[in-house]
């Protein structure tokens, strides 16, 4: 996906935002906000959203010296999520479909994007989530949530390659895959995560907090763009890519820097703003900001 003209007020605000979180002074963020502004005529159109911000980030990290201003963001959402992950199992054991639960509570953890609003009652929103107060997932529309294409894929999948979003959902993350594993324990997965600090992005250690290890493979894909932008990450990670038999794709920004690539992914993501619901309708699928997506983006060449 490109970029568009409506993401670049986005990106002056991830700036100053990035820039309060790593402590900087007033001067400091001015002299920040002023080097992006100055930039955004430099920015291409083409490349994808996370892509452009990649260059942004680099330099606030420089300039105020902290290499993960969202850290404590994340450690709290780990601790938070986790708290909640035996009563995510009752409910899924509870449940007449588990799998589609699972997903269901894999996307909502997407929903909530706690990691980047740090000012959001996490603990409400787990409440909403348990009494089903998100109505958005459309199951009438199999084009916007595809989960008998889903269900198709996964069982003749042997090997199966998940990407993660951010941190703390990486516990969601966890649920969906260890109903993945009871239907068939057999199955390969591969949890990847990025390889520096990005936004609010899980890293190897928020993985392993959250306990995707007792139930996955954790790799990084070797990049630090807040979506997997391909050519920056590791030649593993392409490898397992282009042979995985199913790859599932977590969040707005992997949406963002995969929607293009040569190969067929499964899109889980809350559209959570205009640009993002536009783009997905440009490809014939009605969408609407706030809408959840379960989209499979079928490549005939895999």
């Amino acid at each position: 996906m490109r970029t568009y003209l409506d993401c670049f007020p986005c990106i002056l605000k991830q700036a100053l935002e990035y820039a309060k979180l790593s402590g900087a002074d007033i001067r400091t963020q001015k002299k920040i906000i002023d080097k992006v502004a100055r930039s955004l005529p430099k920015m291409s159109l083409t490349a994808s959203p996370p892509e452009t911000g990649r260059n942004m980030r680099k330099y606030v990290m420089k300039v105020t010296g902290n290499s993960d201003p969202y850290r404590g963001i994340k450690i709290k959402s780990n601790s938070i999520a986790l708290r909640f992950y035996r009563v995510f199992k009752k409910h899924i054991k509870r449940s007449n479909d588990k799998l589609l639960t699972a997903i269901q509570l894999a996307i909502a953890g997407n929903i909530i994007d706690y990691g980047a609003k740090n000012t959001l009652n996490i603990e409400n929103e787990m409440g909403k989530i348990l009494r089903q107060e998100y109505k958005t997932i459309k199951h009438e529309d199999c084009r916007i949530f595809d989960y008998a294409g889903f269900k198709r894929n996964l069982k003749k999948t042997k090997m199966l390659l998940y990407i993660a979003d951010n941190a703390g959902e990486t516990v969601f993350d966890r649920v969906l895959i260890e109903e993945i594993k009871r239907i068939d324990k057999d199955k390969r997965v591969i949890y990847a995560v990025k390889e520096k600090a990005t936004i609010n992005d899980a890293l190897m250690e928020d993985a392993l907090a959250s306990g995707v290890d007792k139930t996955a493979e954790i790799i990084s894909c070797g990049a630090d763009t807040s979506g997997t932008v391909l050519k920056h990450c590791n030649e593993n990670f392409i490898k397992l890519y282009r042979n995985a038999d199913m790859v599932i794709s977590k969040g707005q920004g992997n949406f963002e820097a995969l929607s293009d690539s040569r190969r067929s992914v499964f899109f889980l993501l809350k559209a959570k703003c205009r640009v993002i619901a536009d783009h997905i309708s440009s490809l014939g699928i009605k969408c609407k900001e706030g809408d959840v997506v379960m989209y499979y983006q079928k490549y005939r060449g895999f």
